[in-house]
């Protein structure tokens, strides 16, 4: 509905809109447009609920722009306004940039850490097309700066001046972050900021997105990021990086890094979020994505060692390696654990004993048909063998309707080989320790000249076209064998246990 109002022709007016007829305003004694036009209903006095609030096609109001609408009357500005500076006000997320406040000094008292003033150059922004920032480092007179994709390193109060030469000279400077200088390589951490590791000046972490594990070392802008993956753990570290991203949305898994100053080693914990799905290895079974710990010692330049413990983070402090383990066997809070102590066993981690073992293949000429015969070690007592296996051969059967094509894979097996003490049993079938009466006869390994070996009995399964297996036939037919030797459970258990090398004779297999 439309209202005409006569108004003068010297005086202007503003045509204004109210939020809701609660909040009626009254200019010149005056409620607005009248009722009887087309405005609002005019509230009985003292009682503004009285008016319909649910009325929204009138809440339009006119104000006069002069007081008392006289003749050359003082005009009634539009009030003060309020500017943004900004075009988009919306806040935006800067995660390649760096932004710093003001000094802390706890001597003189000063504390300015939440001052960030606006009037200096307090960020400092690198590359984003490098991704966003997920680890700062400071050593010395530089901050190291781990991007997704990319390393660099800038000056701290410091500032670089290059002379026409392109030689680099350092002068004092109130430059707080000096510029970035990016290492070679289009290498970063990724988005496991918790695999970063340092130890002197060698710096540790892992690149996921591109299946690497590297070492920082060295000054900025040469090439001191080095892939330390390649010595012998490509497949492994291609295999297992890529696990740490399937999950469910929102949950990823983590790479938690940590310094080994016990061992002088970096140990790295890859821990797949729950859920993952299962990984099939080389030898075509399955393995779950639990969790893979091991460490790289620098000596050898070559992965070590796998640990049979999962940690949420560690560190090393005064000659000794610890780690947390985020609440697990029972307790429920995380657990302070202090690696390499004399006060448990060997191959203890947060009270839980496990068995020490070491996995070899067995490939000698390689493309001879075997048969392996033995197996024998030099070390100390106390070591078994937990299985030795041929490599798998596959048997192709079609359909009938030749729609399919299915493949049964077998594989020469071996039981348990005990070790010397826990294979010796007298005459009476007793078995070590329980009865110490000579002769006692072995089971498993046997000595001879301080070197232990045992014959190896095939207890696999037929295969199709098989004639012959099992306990039938002698040793382990194949190309090559994968062999896990470990200690045992009763021979010093948790003690000290030498192994120096594993071997086994062989025959060329009849074709």
């Amino acid at each position: 509905m439309s209202a005409i109002i006569e108004v003068k022709y010297f005086n202007s007016f503003f045509l204004k809109k109210t939020l809701s007829p609660a909040e009626l305003p009254i200019w010149n004694g005056s409620f607005g447009i009248p009722e009887a036009i087309g405005g609002y209903p005019r509230p009985a006095p003292n009682n503004i609920e009285s008016v319909d609030t649910n009325i929204t096609d009138k809440n339009w109001v006119i104000e006069e722009s002069r007081i008392r609408g006289g003749y050359n009357n003082t005009s009634v500005s539009l009030g003060p306004r309020a500017y943004l500076i900004e075009d988009e006000p919306d806040a935006s997320f800067r995660t390649n940039s760096l932004i710093y406040s003001g000094i802390f000094n706890s001597t003189t008292g000063i504390n300015n850490t939440n001052v960030f003033s606006v009037g200096t150059d307090i960020t400092k922004s690198l590359n984003p097309a490098a991704g966003s920032i997920q680890k700062l480092y400071a050593e010395d007179y530089y901050l190291t700066i781990f991007q997704e994709n990319k390393v660099s390193r800038a000056p701290i109060n410091k500032n670089i001046i290059y002379s026409a030469e392109g030689n680099p000279t350092v002068t004092t400077s109130n430059m707080v972050i000096g510029d970035p200088q990016a290492y070679a390589g289009n290498f970063g951490i990724s988005r496991n900021p918790e695999s970063f590791a340092v130890y002197g000046f060698r710096k540790y972490f892992t690149d996921k997105d591109r299946n690497a594990v590297l070492r920082l070392s060295g000054g900025g802008g040469g090439n001191g990021i080095e892939e330390i993956q390649r010595y012998g753990m490509y497949d492994f570290f291609r295999d297992k990086l890529s696990t740490l991203d399937q999950a469910q949305p929102f949950v990823a898994g983590k790479a938690v890094g940590m310094w080994d100053v016990y061992n002088k080693q970096y140990v790295l914990s890859l821990q797949p979020p729950s859920g993952s799905p299962f990984t099939v290895n080389a030898l075509g079974e399955n393995e779950t994505n639990e969790y893979f710990t091991l460490a790289f010692d620098d000596s050898i330049n070559g992965w070590g060692s796998f640990f049979n413990y999962k940690p949420a983070l560690g560190f090393s402090l005064k000659n000794f390696f610890y780690t947390a383990n985020n609440g697990l066997n029972g307790y429920t809070e995380a657990s302070l654990y202090r690696h390499n102590s004399r006060a448990v066993n060997r191959a203890n981690f947060y009270g839980v004993n496990n068995n020490s073992s070491v996995t070899f293949i067995f490939n000698p000429k390689v493309s001879l048909s075997k048969v392996f015969k033995t197996v024998n070690y030099e070390g100390s007592n106390g070591w078994q063998i937990d299985s030795f296996q041929s490599d798998l051969t596959g048997i192709g059967s079609v359909d009938t309707d030749f729609a399919n094509f299915a493949t049964t894979n077998t594989r020469d097996t071996t039981a348990l080989i005990y070790s010397y003490n826990q294979g010796a049993y007298d005459n009476y079938g007793n078995q070590f320790p329980t009865r110490l009466i000579p002769p006692l006869n072995r089971a498993g390994f046997n000595r001879k000249e301080n070197k232990y070996m045992a014959n190896l009995i095939n207890n696999s399964v037929r295969a199709p076209g098989e004639i012959h297996w099992g306990a039938d036939i002698t040793g382990i037919k194949g190309y090559f064998s994968r062999v896990t030797i470990s200690t045992d459970t009763v021979t010093d258990y948790g003690g000290p246990k030498e192994l120096f090398a594993v071997s086994s004779e062989y025959v060329e297999s009849a074709y």
